[in-house]
């Protein structure tokens, strides 16, 4: 039931993050954010398994500084034919950074308590 919870969390939140980051006005709305990161939490306890953890945890990193990197598609809005699509780009990476970033915590904590418990001595 977790893994069903976690991958439709996942869907809605990738879903949510492009439709909202491409609508102007709702690319800053505090109530996307808050329910992206409610969504993340939910993939990070429910979508990711132990085989997963590492190879998620570094897609994660990849999309996360990517969504922090500033405006990397600005460029994109001096073309005047791709007017605005350069922001709503930059949006949709910053808005899939938000959802990503709890479910990369709460993983890279799991990576971490494991690491930290006492191995099997001999």
């Amino acid at each position: 039931m977790g893994a069903v919870v976690g991958a439709i969390a996942f869907f809605v939140g990738m879903i949510i993050a492009v439709i909202c980051g491409a609508v102007p006005d709702w690319r800053d709305s505090g109530v996307v954010v808050l329910i992206l990161v409610i969504l993340g939490i939910v993939v990070g306890v429910f979508n990711i398994t132990g085989k997963e953890i590492i190879p998620f945890l570094i897609a994660a990193i990849a999309l996360v500084v990517v969504g922090i990197a500033g405006e990397p598609f600005s460029a994109l809005d001096e073309v005047k034919f791709l007017k605005g699509l350069g922001e709503a780009l930059d949006s949709i990476v910053s808005l899939v950074a938000v959802f990503m970033v709890p479910a990369a915590v709460i993983n890279a904590v799991r990576v971490v308590v494991e690491l930290a418990r006492p191995g099997e001595a001999g």
